[in-house]
């Protein structure tokens, strides 16, 4: 098959993956995508730069971090120096780890830091004295920005450094991507059904009173995903606070004592937006919910027992009223 055709129809495949409506950021998902990078040569004598298309598919460990595994096969660059112009073709195969910042969501923007180590084959130029196919080994190091247009569709732009172990001496290439995303478990929550509000009896008389309605949505292990048996709860909420607009509310993320500082706070701050989206999706406007992580340093049981962990894995709220 030609290679315009093989293009075209994984283009096609990239635009029919983005009508499936299961595909998600986030841990455990899978993206593949295809790029076009512009080549600057310096590690081998007598080789313009050149452009090389390729493919890679990568795995989310966690919602930042994906290894990716990658191909690109060089077919437009030539020698020069009057060494008879011929044209050198190659490929390269790669595995880097590559670390997202930022959210994942729809219409976000993630920059992202990577590196890895990768293998190049490519023609030799002959009036160096000799034919057949130079060997590297590549250390490589590179960094960018992916912008999401849904939480399936992604294009991608960067830069690449790969040093040749071999010889001592640097590569560059300047990147553009397009790529899907799929299979993980952020960036979308899944609606919560809602149950027909009951009804308030009116008192006999205009009695001030103080009505009160409290949350506590808990977690699994180092997951930051709302359990479906939790929409219910957030709903009550959702309902209280449109029911008394001029209600505001802090939704408060927490963890458990396992793991690093530093990475329970990250957690429990994606905890509190993840219950902020329900709330948000169930109609409430999002400037009237604050989201804040708090991490390891508040907990209400005891982090020696499974079942104390347990109980600090959590999202609290509470919101009051004055009714008439």
């Amino acid at each position: 098959m030609k290679l315009k055709n093989t293009l075209g129809l994984a283009i096609g495949s990239l635009i029919a993956a983005t009508s499936f409506g299961v595909l998600a950021q986030g841990q455990g998902a899978v993206e593949g995508e295809l790029f076009y990078k512009k080549q600057y040569n310096d590690s081998v004598k007598n080789i313009e730069d050149g452009f090389n298309p390729g493919a890679r598919i990568g795995y989310f460990l966690t919602d930042d971090l994906e290894l990716n595994l990658s191909y690109d096969k060089t077919n437009h660059t030539r020698s020069n120096n009057g060494t008879g112009n011929q044209k050198i073709g190659g490929d390269t195969g790669s595995l880097v780890a590559t670390y997202h910042f930022g959210q994942a969501g729809v219409d976000s923007l993630r920059p992202y830091l990577e590196g890895g180590f990768g293998h190049q084959s490519r023609g030799s130029v002959k009036a160096d004295g000799h034919s057949g196919r130079d060997q590297s080994t590549l250390a490589i190091i590179g960094t960018g920005v992916k912008y999401y247009f849904t939480n399936n569709l992604y294009a991608r732009a960067g830069v690449e450094a790969d040093y040749a172990m071999d010889n001592g001496k640097w590569d560059y290439a300047a990147l553009v991507g397009l790529g899907v995303n799929f299979g993980g478990n952020a960036g979308a929550v899944a609606p919560a059904p809602a149950p027909a509000p009951e009804p308030v009896p009116e008192p006999e008389a205009p009695v001030a009173q103080v009505v009160r309605v409290e949350l506590d949505v808990k977690f699994d292990f180092d997951k930051s995903v709302v359990k479906s048996d939790s929409y219910s709860d957030v709903q009550n909420l959702a309902d209280f606070m449109k029911q008394y607009p001029a209600t505001n509310v802090e939704v408060a993320g927490h963890t458990d004592s396992i793991g690093p500082d530093a990475y329970n706070q990250k957690l429990s701050q994606r905890r509190a937006d993840a219950v902020k989206q329900v709330l948000v999706s169930d109609g409430v406007e999002a400037n009237r919910v604050t989201s804040v992580g708090y991490g390891e340093s508040r907990p209400v049981a005891d982090n020696a027992t499974d079942a104390g962990r347990a109980v600090n894995r959590r999202v609290e709220a509470s919101v009051e009223a004055q009714a008439q």
